[in-house]
């Protein structure tokens, strides 16, 4: 499952990164590594972009940078932190 597949208000954890170059650069100075929790906070009215919760920071990423992000969503979904 990719990042831009998950749903308001459910979590997930990064499992690997499918981009290359500064794209991918941007996205790990950005908090998204494997292993890190990240959580849908809010979507804009068009539903691009998102913006996520990565390590107690809000980001906002469009969808085509989201698909290349891969994740494993949570069991004990939804839910808050």
């Amino acid at each position: 499952m990719t990042l831009d597949e998950l749903r308001p208000d459910h979590r997930a954890t990064v499992v690997a990164l499918e981009i290359r170059g500064v794209q991918r650069r941007r996205l790990m100075d950005l908090g998204l590594l494997p292993g890190t929790e990240v959580r849908v906070d809010m979507t804009s009215p068009l539903g691009d972009p998102t913006a996520y919760l990565v390590r107690d920071a809000l980001i906002a990423l469009r969808r085509s940078q989201a698909r290349a992000v891969h994740i494993e969503v949570h069991d004990d979904e939804p839910g808050r932190r």
